[in-house]
């Protein structure tokens, strides 16, 4: 621009607007990430008497034993041969939402039948004894949650931990042929706190555990608290009772700890299956 010597011109800077247009930008970005993570957020909720247990003082429940369902077929064997044994009772669940778990995110509300869902049983006679069903799916970005704040209401000293997992057979890696007459089977892996003997081999590298069996049980690491899961391979996603007997062998040890349902083999063969959400 031509002017005369001497004379000052206020010069006009886009870096100023762009400042405060970057800022508003971080500020938007800020506020959706934190709805998305309200969104994901997972939420426990206890029914009146755990509620009033946590806040006795402790904080924690006392909990010898955990035992954990991770798929419909893990958490039908468990519908029929042990919740069908004795009274327990439901205390809680877990509410979260994400891609492919849009049912469960109604707080402070039970799962409708059928719908996938994380449900918590306290088992009558002996409090001790925790079951949980999962048949919901917990994202990545979850399981870390689900981990701190289910294990945070429980006393890690004297806990156990038995989780049994549905694998899809995709997941399965061997360089040997497998017969379908093999199929299902089950793996085991357990943390260095246990000490007990698991009734099928380990897990043969280089298969890794992925989801809420392998959080549960890398928390179990961290934390030393024994735990030991099985993990059953099928080429069946859906219920089924051939997949269900695979974790018969379980019934030794879970029978130390509850009644073990006697009608079991009917339960399973017969197609009667008592699945999360339908009691």
């Amino acid at each position: 621009m031509a002017t005369f010597f001497g004379e000052v011109l206020s010069v006009y800077s886009r870096a100023v607007e762009e400042c405060d247009e970057d800022l508003d930008e971080n500020e938007e970005d800020e506020q959706i990430h934190r709805e998305i993570e309200e969104n994901r957020e997972v939420h426990i909720e206890w029914g009146p008497e755990v509620t009033q247990s946590l806040g006795s003082g402790s904080n924690t429940l006392q909990c010898s034993d955990l035992i954990i369902a991770v798929g419909q077929n893990a958490a039908g064997f468990l519908s029929a041969c042990v919740l069908n044994a004795e009274s327990w009772d439901a205390v809680g669940c877990a509410s979260l939402w994400n891609e492919r778990s849009r049912g469960s995110s109604r707080q402070s509300s039970a799962p409708l039948p059928g719908e996938p869902a994380c449900l918590f049983y306290r088992h009558r006679d002996n409090p001790a004894v925790l079951i949980c069903q999962s048949t919901c799916y917990i994202a990545e970005d979850q399981l870390f949650q689900w981990t701190e704040k289910v294990f945070g209401c429980l006393q890690n000293r004297g806990l156990n931990v038995m989780v049994l997992s549905d694998s899809p057979m995709a997941e399965y890696k061997t360089s040997e042929y497998l017969y379908g007459s093999t199929i299902p089977f089950i793996r085991s892996l357990k943390s260095s706190a246990y000490k007990c003997q698991a009734f099928c081999p380990a897990v043969e590298q280089p298969n890794i555990l992925t989801g809420l069996p392998a959080a549960v049980l890398s928390h179990c690491q961290v934390h030393q608290i024994p735990a030991v899961l099985y993990q059953c391979y099928s080429d069946v996603i859906s219920p089924d009772s051939v997949t269900m007997e695979t974790y018969k062998p379980a019934l030794t040890s879970l029978s130390k700890l509850v009644k073990v349902s006697t009608v079991h083999r009917r339960l399973l063969r017969g197609g009667w299956l008592i699945m999360p959400g339908t009691q």
